[in-house]
């Protein structure tokens, strides 16, 4: 008998514990809902449960449904709080600290996803004075799904904007809500789901991906979960036997080739930056020691010192006088290190980089810094460093990114967040996509169309970001697909209610994550100022190609937004235009500006018939602009 007492108490505990009242992790403490729209709060209980929710002084009741889903229409709210939830069944949860406002989706790839922590050095003093509890974001975790869309996220909460948080924020969504948080004094939230590197078809739905079979065929092969976990598996088995061959037969490892006391008088020498495959080593895959002696005066010992190093392709391992001082496993992020006040000595020191390089062409990246700073002094470490081979491997096989496939991020990222009333999306993605641009807007309209559906909040406001200037400038007009895809990103205005912001003259020619997110967050600030928040006299962009037409061996150029009037933004001369006859070759242009249009010719073509604009994947000295300060788009004529 006191045996099935215990039985049976343990199983009405288990069952109260499944019963009970339960929330989405996006309906919690903190959270910022969206003014002016019904406001919709849904969650589970038991089957035919009665729910109450009381908020601002009022009631509301519902009963959940037969698999114990429910939800609850509020009322529009005007911006304020903060607020109390009370929800209310078998057991009680309250929540607090709720603002209404305006909250955003911010989604794409890694630009849109990068902190503020990753551009700290940049934005030093904003990050040390950081702090507004009207504007939160939640960050949605970084997971796939192939096979249903979820009704939930695994983790995640609402953090208010403060000197302690600000790291963990898009630095770009960032700008972008303090732009508007200033001119409205309305709270801002921000809900965060973006993930590197992925590629636009993963964030469209399985019903959307329809209209585009092969990227649909993609989704159903990887429904399959053990055809995911035999390429996690084999991917995972070639990496671990790749990087234990590299360490394991690597002289400078065998060797100790970080020692200061090493003799590295028959070591080759390179000019650095730069990338050994450009030195009579050539292009090889495997391990790379760099060395280098520099000076330390007696008046900067005992001090703490920061080293920077560019960037490095692909990982490195950073030792000063033997000591290790620290490491990053891939190419992208800045190198930036702390350097212990006991470490560095008077005199001559020693610094010993390893570089592994999987893949492509290893080496230091070219323009970026690379010195020590120590009390605001600094020691330049460009120029002749000592370089050995440590071993020489073969590149290692491409991985398979299974989260960039078709559909698996709309799934786990995007399906949990659609019952979330929103004012809008703001967008940054493309570089995944740069290399097969053609179905780029198809693509875009597609994903467009098929969140307002899901969200069923008719034609909300959708605002990207046009792909900045990345890679080498070109010498003479070329084909490209960053200019392509640019284009692509130029039709996609034709949607309804959206809005593209221009970053053609703030990107990096040699990064692909630009640091200079504050333009970029204020230009998606201006989109909305006068697309979400109805200021229809300002001006939210530079100048969009509207149309042409031909005078003799001239083409003129008509623009929108051309605001108080074109202007050429750096220089005399306007850059950049080329010009085409009916063979589609084109070479560099003179143009001009009169009358608010834009005229271009070359003397060798009488009879032009296409121009082109930036067109590169690096359209340096671009630099047509309205005279708000807000630059063109590139564009092409040719249909």
């Amino acid at each position: 008998m006191k045996s099935l007492i215990i039985v049976l108490s343990v199983y009405l505990i288990s069952v109260q514990g499944v019963c009970q009242v339960r929330l989405p992790r996006l309906i919690s403490s903190g959270m910022v809902l969206q003014r002016d729209v019904t406001i919709k709060i849904w969650g589970w209980a038991s089957p035919n449960e009665g729910v109450t929710l009381r908020f601002n002084n009022h009631t509301f009741k519902t009963i959940a449904d037969n698999k114990g889903n429910w939800s609850l229409g509020l009322p529009a709210q005007k911006a304020g709080g903060p607020y109390q939830m009370t929800i209310k069944a078998s057991n009680e949860i309250n929540l607090k600290d709720i603002l209404i406002g305006d909250t955003w989706i911010c989604s794409g790839q890694s630009n849109m996803e990068l902190t503020m922590e990753r551009v700290k050095y940049k934005y030093t003093t904003e990050m040390l004075h950081a702090g507004n509890p009207d504007i939160r974001q939640f960050t949605v975790p970084d997971k796939y799904d192939f096979i249903n869309p979820q009704p939930d996220l695994e983790a995640g909460n609402w953090l208010p904007l403060t000197p302690g948080n600000i790291s963990s924020f898009s630095a770009v969504a960032y700008f972008f809500a303090k732009a508007l948080y200033e001119k409205y004094k309305v709270p801002i939230g921000l809900i965060n789901a973006a993930l590197g590197g992925s590629p636009a078809e993963a964030w469209i739905s399985e019903s959307a991906l329809k209209k585009l079979p092969a990227y649909y065929q993609q989704a159903q092969k990887f429904k399959n979960k053990n055809l995911i976990k035999t390429i996690e598996s084999n991917d995972s088995t070639v990496s671990i036997s790749w990087y234990k061959q590299l360490n394991e037969t690597d002289d400078g490892l065998i060797n100790n080739w970080n020692s200061p006391l090493l003799d590295d008088a028959g070591w080759k020498e390179m000019n650095i930056p730069g990338y050994w495959a450009d030195t009579e080593t050539g292009l090889l895959n495997g391990a790379v020691w760099f060395r280098k002696e520099f000076d330390v005066p007696e008046t900067l010992i005992g001090k703490p010192a920061k080293l920077e190093l560019g960037r490095i392709a692909d990982a490195n391992a950073v030792f000063i006088n033997g000591q290790w001082v620290g490491t990053t496993s891939y190419q992208y992020p800045p190198r930036r290190y702390g350097v212990s006040d006991t470490i560095l000595k008077k005199g001559k020191n020693n610094i010993t980089v390893r570089i592994t390089s999987n893949s492509g062409r290893g080496g230091f990246v070219p323009d970026k810094p690379y010195q020590f700073s120590i009390n605001n002094e600094v020691i330049g470490l460009k120029g002749t460093w000592k370089y050995k081979v440590g071993v020489i491997m073969k590149p290692l096989p491409a991985q398979t990114f299974i989260r960039w496939k078709p559909l698996g991020l709309y799934n786990a990222m995007i399906a949990p967040l659609i019952k979330f009333p929103i004012k809008g999306v703001i967008w940054y993605q493309g570089e995944s996509n740069a290399s097969r641009p053609d179905d780029y807007g198809q693509l875009m309209r597609t994903l467009i169309e098929d969140w307002r559906m899901k969200w069923n909040q008719g034609s909300f406001p959708f605002l990207y970001v046009q792909l900045p200037n990345f890679m080498e400038p070109a010498a003479t007009p070329q084909e490209s697909n960053w200019a392509a895809l640019r284009q692509q990103q130029l039709n996609t205005l034709s949607v309804r209610n959206t809005a593209m912001a221009v970053a053609i003259d703030v990107g990096e020619w040699n990064d692909i994550h630009p640091e200079n997110k504050q333009a970029v967050g204020q230009r998606l600030a201006l989109l909305a100022v006068k697309n979400v928040y109805g200021e229809k006299s300002s001006v939210a962009s530079g100048p969009l190609y509207q149309s042409m037409k031909k005078e003799g061996n001239r083409i003129i150029v008509t623009f929108s937004n051309t605001g108080s009037g074109l202007m050429t933004g750096t220089g005399n001369q306007l850059k950049y235009f080329a010009i085409a006859g009916a063979n589609k070759k084109y070479l560099w242009a003179n143009a001009i500006i009169k009358d608010n249009t834009v005229i271009v010719w070359n003397e060798e073509i009488q009879h032009p018939v296409s121009v082109r604009y930036a067109w590169a994947d690096n359209p340096e000295g671009a630099n047509l602009y309205n005279k708000e300060g807000l630059p063109a788009s590139p564009f092409t004529t040719d249909k």
